[in-house]
């Protein structure tokens, strides 16, 4: 091989890394991809406590972040789910990044945690129904 074979053939692999990077970037030995979040806590922590903080009390500065903590606009489920489908003001809209299935158990887990007691668990079919579409993933 000549050193212009060399020079090509070493861009056709930077260029295949550059196209496929989540290749090399999978969970498990040595790779750095964080694993799905699964549980109602695992999507509050990796999703929403950027803004709604650990706590659940929100935050104000650049935008108002509404405390989840105490917060009896929890009692109807129907409520976080459009909210997490939706969004509102500076939230966005969660369809087609949260599954139906993480955000059941999301919802399910602010609302009877933060001082919230709204034991009954939503369910899947529940944010299903008020997601509308589903996700392109879901399709």
């Amino acid at each position: 091989m000549t050193k212009t074979h060399l020079r090509i053939a070493a861009a056709l692999v930077a260029m295949l890394l550059i196209a496929h990077p989540g290749r090399a970037d999978e969970p498990g030995p040595g790779g750095q991809k964080v694993p799905k979040p699964v549980t109602g806590e695992q999507v509050y922590r990796t999703v929403c406590q950027s803004c709604h903080m650990a706590d659940g009390k929100g935050a104000e500065g650049a935008g108002r972040m509404p405390a989840l903590a105490a917060n009896p606009r929890l009692a109807a489920a129907a409520y976080p789910i459009v909210m997490i489908a939706k969004g509102r003001g500076a939230m966005p809209g969660f369809v087609g990044t949260l599954s139906p299935a993480q955000a059941a158990n999301v919802v399910t887990y602010i609302r009877t945690h933060f001082g919230n007691a709204y034991a009954a668990p939503v369910t899947e079919a529940e944010v299903k129904a008020l997601y509308g579409a589903p996700p392109p993933a879901e399709r």
